[in-house]
C-alpha cells in the first residue's frame, strides 16, 4: 500500500472512530465516548506523522515525539500539538481511565472538538480533499 493510501485509510478510521465517540456521547456513555475520542485523536495524529515523515508511529512515545518534532519544524502544527497534549490526559487519563468526567460540558466540548482536530490534521498533512 502506498503511503498516501495508508494515510487516507488512517484518516478514514479516525473519522469512523470519532463518529462512534459521538454516538456513545449521545447515548450518555461519556466515559467510553472520551476513550473513543482519544482513539480518533491518536489515529489522526498517526496519519499526520506518517504523511509528513513517511514513518507511521507504532507506540505512544513515537506518536508524541513525532508530533513534537513536526511542531518544532512547522509553527502551523504547534496548535495541534498543544491540543494533542490536552486531549491525552483529559480524555484518556482523567475521564476514561479514572472515570472522572467532570465538568461534563468541558468533556463533551473536547469530545466533539476532535472533529476539528481531525480536519486540521488532514489539512496539515496535505490531504485537504480527503474530507
Amino acid at each position: 500500500m502506498l503511503a498516501t493510501d495508508r494515510v487516507s485509510a488512517i484518516f478514514a478510521d479516525a473519522r469512523a472512530v470519532h463518529a462512534d465517540a459521538l454516538r456513545l456521547l449521545d447515548a450518555g456513555d461519556v466515559r467510553n465516548a472520551a476513550e473513543r475520542a482519544w482513539q480518533a485523536t491518536k489515529r489522526a495524529t498517526d496519519a499526520l506523522v506518517l504523511a509528513r515523515t513517511g514513518v507511521e508511529p507504532v507506540i505512544s512515545s513515537d506518536r508524541a515525539r513525532g508530533i513534537g518534532r513536526l511542531a518544532t519544524d512547522d509553527d502551523a502544527i504547534l496548535p495541534l500539538h498543544k491540543r494533542y497534549h490536552i486531549a491525552l490526559p483529559y480524555l484518556y487519563g482523567t475521564c476514561f481511565s479514572l472515570g472522572i468526567c467532570e465538568p461534563i460540558d468541558e468533556v463533551e466540548r473536547l469530545i466533539r472538538g476532535m472533529a476539528d482536530y481531525i480536519s486540521d490534521a488532514v489539512r496539515l498533512a496535505g490531504f485537504a480533499d480527503a474530507d
